[in-house]
């Protein structure tokens, strides 16, 4: 599996995610054919369902208005369901769609519908979530190796204890899930802290995840540290924590912000967030489409960044604005 060499595009640590727009964007010239037709750009993700897919819808909504774009929003209800996104691929590309931003589900699985519409003469833009397709001119999203480092990090930044680690992680088919572990394991294993490593992957709804976690935690009781990579998971791994009492016993660290999990933050059941970028990976993915369009030069990676907010700094005005983010 193909790791993003990622080039940084400066931190939003201290910035409205609507600056790290300014930053990063390179804006796009005219958004509409020879014959003055908007150009039509189609956006497949792996779900549509959760906070963070609402806010990189609207993050490609502000892009295709302020570009006066025609732009089509849609992925599958289950994250793992690679073949309904295969089917819309197909779909985008019958329907006269010009380019495609897409974030896979499967990082092999989906590759054959991708190529097949840059073949088609769509330009591809991947966010999020990578494939593996010659056809992608760019890449949009988190540097998931360094994100995964920086999870291992959050989890060390605790007591001194021996730590008896568990990850919950999702489809081991998903690139963005995969470097993320491995970032992480790359960290954590250098710890002389760190006693046992115990891995699960589940399906990534916040029910499957909970009781994947409850399953852990009743198979391994001496687990006292857990990282999991995603918004369902994190919720699921939160309610873990909760329903059997062991948010003073157990360091929790995850992925994404939503109302639920920052609440877990602030009570206790969660206790660090590694929080994205979606709006930015939507407006830029949307963004980088429009450009290729028209003949312009777009950057091979950009890093849409993360930070890590805690109990400590979560109130910062900087961290209230990352937590809660743009949503249409």
């Amino acid at each position: 599996m193909k790791k993003w060499e990622h080039r940084r595009t400066g931190g939003w640590q201290v910035a409205a995610l609507a600056a790290v727009i300014l930053l990063i964007s390179s804006g796009c010239a005219s958004s509409q054919t020879a014959t003055g037709k908007k150009h039509s750009i189609a956006l497949v993700t792996k779900s549509t369902t959760s906070a963070f897919w609402h806010s990189v819808k609207a993050g490609a909504g502000a892009a295709a208005a302020e570009y006066t774009l025609d732009f089509t929003f849609e992925g599958p209800v289950k994250e793992e369901d690679y073949e309904t996104q295969n089917r819309m691929i197909r779909e985008a590309v019958e329907r006269g769609a010009e380019a495609l931003v897409i974030s896979a589900v499967d990082y092999n699985a989906n590759a054959e519908a991708v190529d097949q519409a840059a073949k088609k003469g769509l330009q591809i833009v991947v966010i999020d979530s990578d494939v593996n397709s010659s056809g992608v001119v760019s890449r949009i999203g988190t540097n998931d190796d360094a994100a995964g480092e920086m999870a291992a990090r959050a989890l060390l930044d605790g007591e001194e204890e021996v730590l008896h680690v568990g990850i919950v992680n999702y489809d081991v088919n998903s690139a963005n899930g995969q470097q993320r572990e491995e970032g992480f394991r790359r960290v954590i294993q250098e710890s002389p802290r760190v006693a046992d490593i115990t891995t699960i992957n589940v399906i990534s709804t916040t029910e499957d995840a909970r009781i994947g976690t409850e399953k852990l935690l009743k198979e391994h009781p001496e687990i006292n540290a857990i990282v999991t990579f995603n918004e369902w998971t994190s919720l699921g791994v939160g309610w873990a924590i909760r329903g059997q009492g062991l948010a003073d016993a157990t360091r929790v660290v995850a992925f994404d912000s939503n109302v639920v999990n920052v609440g877990m933050l602030e009570t206790g059941e969660v206790d660090a967030l590694i929080v994205q970028n979606p709006y930015a990976m939507g407006y830029l993915g949307v963004e980088a489409a429009c450009r290729l369009l028209n003949g312009q030069k777009v950057t091979a990676v950009t890093d849409t960044d993360t930070v890590v907010v805690t109990r400590e700094n979560m109130y910062d005005e900087a961290c209230q604005r990352i937590l809660f983010t743009f949503e249409e």
